[in-house]
Formats: structure tokens, C-alpha cells, sequence
């Protein structure tokens, strides 16, 4: 353990009251190096999605000192920027530990700042809150959740007045603002009680939520009678803000065989029946899976503890069900909204989606069929939704934005991921081919035919600490360095490195390898959690070349990460 970080951890046991809990938790590891260093080594920052990570004492912890000085710097940002401080922040939480405790602090601290509030008293689901930016005119969003991270995580994510994730010069703005503080000065805050009398808090409830599930509804893409809503659906919230919401949107559609899973319906900070709250991740489908082959359904939908991301499992033919991936999802939501927009003489003339450059380019196609213009932009809905201005001043009018990890914004009206609205379109989706006598499996089919199989995988690498990120380094400078012409039986035509941009692609650690044959993997280190990732994609008219394909391309680049240390 290095002096500095010593320093630190005596620092904070001075500074923090005895009965503080924060303080018990540094006296309780005493001696123990690695934990001190782990919780010391450095400060928790702004990755793709604000601050997020365990909860605890430390500098690299989520906790009321890391939260009341993003807060301020938040703060500070704001009135310097010659915003109006009337317009206000709009500020949600989801169901996990401290997250109402952490929303109030930070009510508190802006109010107290002279920064207009509109608090929610409960939790809500993500994409309500970039709806609600964007309907109050306010200037700022701070959403405290940790999405799809385990139980010991939390988050806080920050908006601007777009609706989207902060970035570029707001980003960088505020994390120097933030930056010029110390965990330990005595912010600006008053009580709750004294932000309302003075009219600086108010507290959002049934009316935006109601704005909020009209504008998902209105994003129905066929008319009732197009449709048997008697489609037996199963929906979990994996114990998260979805819960009501969604519930609410399929009674008011008339869905007759909509089921919510018992267990998984009300919030649960520990996650008790799901362990690890993601449903990228299929055994978070368990109990969904239970449910549907009791009640035979034809769809599986699940959301994440904040309701923006959202993942399917479709019946597999043999009495189980199968996971969809996020490139799956989208081609098949693309594919059936822009055939809906066009049937009934709504796509736009200039219709643009959006996705990630790590997404596959099996929407890509779809698109290109419609004439919907492709735009790339860098993994995270800040960077996707935060190119829809740009977008629309060059004429074009947002169809759909996605990326791999299983997330979709449907529509204009919020600029993030919203499983809500994407999952209401994947229920409407299934009615839709119900009514002809079909089912998701076969409309997955059917664009494959059409298009071709694209095969994909996806492989994270968890290293976690200091050491973890130092490896993630090694790998990352092995690949960029060394300069890799063969993988396997794969000759690379194209490197990308987007380490300095690339295009109109903004700077950001990632490579990409394209090789003769079209097929492709990219590799880049999580920005939420200690990981690297790396995306492997190929496509073909026979679907067992197209899946070989991925096969050998993983396990000729896993041998070259398996000889960096």
C-alpha cells in the first residue's frame, strides 16, 4: 500500500464522526491492505453512464461524500452556465440501497444552491425521467441507479437539457467543476421541508406519469385490428421500477393474457430471486421461464431495475425458451417498425437510425432495404441520443437508435434506453404475427432469409482492483501496438482505432479488425464496470459457416489475450 493511499484512509477515519457508519466500515478493515487500497486507489469519476460503483467508504465508493460533491460541482456547472436556474432539475431513483437517500441529498444540495428540484417520491423507470426533462423544459436530469449492476452497486446518472446523458463539453465541464471540491467541504443544503415552503422543490407524481405512459402508447405502430392481443405474454421487472408501469401500458392496450411474474413484481434492493439483476443474462429469465411454459407463452420480456434496458426469450420449439440478443432484438423492431411506418405512409422520407459502432450490422441491412440513413456513434445511449440534434438539422427525422447490449430507444421523446416502450412494441409485435398466424421465431427467420444469418457472441473479461484494470491496459496497448495482420485462419483487411476518432466519431478506447472474408470483432474496456469486452460478428447465407466463423474468431483472439499478463 502506497503512503498516499495511507494517507487517505487515516484522512477519512479523522474526518468521520465514530458512530458514522462509513467510519465503522474503515475501522472493521484495519490491516487490510488490499481492502483499503481498493476503496482508496482512486476517485470514483464519470464513465458512459455519470458515476457508478459499490456503495461504501472511499474515494472509489458510492457514498453521501462522492454524491454531495458531484452534486455541487453539478451545481456549480449549472449556475455558471448562464442557464436559467427556474427551469430545474428533475431528479429519480430506482430500488436500490441508499438510492431515495441519495436523490434527497442531492434535492437538498441544489435547492439549497438556489437550483429549482422537481423531486419523484418513488421510483421510477429511467426513460420517465428523460421524458420528463424534455416535457418541463428543465435544464439538468439526475437519475440515481445503478441499472444492471449487482446488488452492492449503485449509480448516479446525470442528463442535460436535451434528455440525453451528459458528454463532450457538459461532461468534461462538470467533472472539472466537480474536481475543484474536497469529499469533505460543507456543501450548500437545506431540509426538503425548507426547499418546498420556499418553492424551489416540487414533487412529481401521477400526472407525469401519465404524460409519460400516453407518449408510449402513442408509439403504437399498428391499429388494434391488426392485432390479437389475446398473445399470452410474460413480463418481469426483475424486482425494479418497471413493474407498474408496464403492467399499466399492457392493461390500457388490452392485452388479455398478460402475466407479471409474482415473485419479481415488487422492488427488492437485494434481488433476492434474480442474484444478478441483468437481463442480458438468461438466468435472470428463470422464474419468466417457469411462468411462460405454464401459461404457453410466446414471449418472455424482462427490464433491467431501471426499466431502460430490455431483453426477450422466445419458445424454442421444444417446450423451453431461447434468449434473443440485442442484435436479434433490434433487427427484429427495426424490421417491423419501418414495415409498420411504411404500410400506413409514415416513414419519414428521410428516416435516420442510429446505433453503436460495436452493434452488428444486421439492422444496418434492414435499413439500408427501407432507405433509412445509418449513423454510427460510440457505445452508450449518451452518444447514440446525443446525436439526434445533429441528425435533425441535417434533415433527418429519428427512426430508432440501438446498440448490442440489448438496448433501444424507440422514440424522439426520450433520448435514452427505454424498456418500456420498447417492450410494449415487442408485445404489439407478437400480436401482429399472431394475427397471421405466426410467431417471433418465424419473423426472425424470415429476415435472416432475406438478409442473411448473422452470427455474433460477445465475451466479457472481468478483471477487477487495480491489478484488473492495469491487465485491461496491457491488453488493450498489446492489440493497439502490436499491430495484428492474422488471427487464426482470419487476415485482417482494416484496423480502426478510434483512440484519437475516427470520422465523425468522436475519440474513445476502441479497436476494430475487420477481415477479408467481412466478418469483424471490435474490443474495448467497459466504462461502468471493471471489464473488457470484445464483440465478434459474421454473417452468410448458410447460418452453420456464419456461426463457425464467430467460433474460430473468438478462440483465435482468446489465445492471444490468454498470453498477455
Amino acid at each position: 500500500m502506497t503512503p498516499e493511499i495511507q494517507a487517505l484512509y487515516q484522512f477519512w477515519l479523522e474526518h468521520l464522526d465514530p458512530s458514522d457508519p462509513m467510519h465503522e466500515e474503515l475501522t472493521r478493515i484495519a490491516g487490510d491492505d488490499a481492502g483499503i487500497i481498493d476503496r482508496f486507489y482512486q476517485e470514483i469519476v464519470f464513465g458512459t453512464a455519470g458515476l457508478r460503483g459499490i456503495c461504501g467508504a472511499g474515494t472509489n465508493r458510492m457514498n453521501r461524500l462522492t454524491v454531495g460533491r458531484a452534486t455541487q460541482g453539478i451545481a456549480n456547472y449549472i449556475l455558471h452556465s448562464g442557464k436559467d436556474c427556474s427551469r430545474g432539475v428533475v431528479i429519480a431513483y430506482d430500488c436500490r440501497y441508499h438510492s431515495k437517500e441519495f436523490s434527497e441529498l442531492s434535492a437538498r444540495i441544489l435547492t439549497g444552491n438556489g437550483i429549482r428540484v422537481f423531486l419523484f417520491p418513488s421510483l421510477r423507470p429511467t426513460p420517465e425521467l428523460s421524458f420528463a426533462i424534455r416535457r418541463l423544459g428543465a435544464v439538468a436530469g439526475i437519475n440515481m441507479t445503478a441499472s444492471h449492476n449487482p446488488k452492492e452497486y449503485n449509480g448516479y446518472k446525470v442528463y442535460w437539457e436535451d434528455g440525453a446523458q451528459i458528454s463532450g463539453t457538459v461532461s468534461d465541464g462538470m467533472l472539472a467543476e466537480i474536481q475543484k471540491l474536497s469529499l469533505f467541504d460543507t456543501f450548500r443544503a437545506v431540509s426538503l421541508e425548507a426547499a418546498g415552503k420556499s418553492g424551489l422543490l416540487t414533487m412529481l407524481g401521477e400526472a407525469m406519469d401519465r404524460e409519460y405512459l400516453d407518449y408510449v402508447e402513442s408509439m403504437a405502430q399498428r391499429p388494434d385490428e391488426e392485432l390479437d392481443k389475446t398473445v399470452p405474454v410474460v413480463y418481469t421487472p426483475l424486482n425494479g421500477a418497471g413493474s407498474e408501469p408496464f403492467s399499466q401500458v399492457m392493461r390500457e392496450r388490452g392485452f388479455t393474457s398478460f402475466l407479471l411474474v409474482p415473485e419479481q413484481k415488487d422492488p427488492d434492493p437485494e434481488f433476492t430471486t434474480v442474484g444478478y439483476p441483468n437481463p442480458e443474462d438468461p438466468k435472470a429469465f428463470r422464474l419468466a421461464e417457469e411462468l411462460g411454459r405454464k401459461t404457453s407463452a410466446e414471449v418472455l420480456i424482462a427490464t433491467d431495475p431501471d426499466s431502460d434496458r430490455m431483453a426477450i426469450e422466445i419458445p424454442d420449439g421444444r417446450g423451453g425458451f431461447r434468449p434473443l440478443n440485442g442484435n436479434q432484438t433490434g433487427a427484429l423492431l427495426i424490421a417491423y417498425m419501418a414495415e409498420s411506418k411504411r404500410a400506413l405512409g409514415r416513414l419519414p422520407a428521410k428516416a435516420a437510425m442510429i446505433k453503436s459502432i460495436v452493434t452488428g450490422d444486421f439492422g444496418r441491412v434492414i435499413c439500408d432495404s427501407y432507405g433509412i440513413r445509418v449513423f454510427e456513434a460510440l457505445t452508450g445511449f449518451k452518444n447514440i441520443c446525443g446525436r439526434i440534434p445533429q441528425i435533425e438539422k441535417e434533415g433527418y427525422s429519428y427512426f430508432f437508435g440501438y446498440e448490442e447490449s440489448i438496448g433501444c430507444a424507440p422514440g424522439e421523446q426520450v433520448r435514452d434506453k427505454d424498456g418500456i416502450c420498447a417492450g410494449m412494441l415487442i408485445a404489439e409485435m407478437a400480436a401482429w404475427y399472431r394475427k397471421r398466424g405466426q410467431t417471433l421465431s418465424d419473423a426472425l427467420e424470415q429476415l435472416y432469409q432475406k438478409y442473411g444469418y448473422f452470427a455474433e457472441d460477445q465475451v466479457s473479461i472481468v478483471l477487477k482492483g487495480q491489478e484488473g484494470a492495469a491487465r485491461i491496459g496491457r491488453i488493450m496497448d498489446a492489440f493497439r501496438l502490436g499491430r495484428p495482420q492474422h488471427f487464426g485462419r482470419f487476415e485482417v483487411a482494416e484496423t480502426i482505432d478510434y483512440l484519437h476518432g475516427y470520422q465523425d466519431i468522436p475519440a474513445s478506447n476502441v479497436l476494430r479488425y475487420t477481415m477479408t472474408d467481412g466478418s469483424w470483432f471490435a474490443l474495448r474496456p467497459s466504462g461502468t464496470e471493471p471489464k473488457i469486452k470484445f464483440y465478434y460478428y459474421a454473417v452468410n447465407s448458410d447460418p452453420a459457416v456464419s456461426a463457425q466463423a464467430v467460433r474460430d474468431m473468438v478462440q483465435a483472439v482468446s489465445a492471444m489475450i490468454d498470453s498477455i499478463h
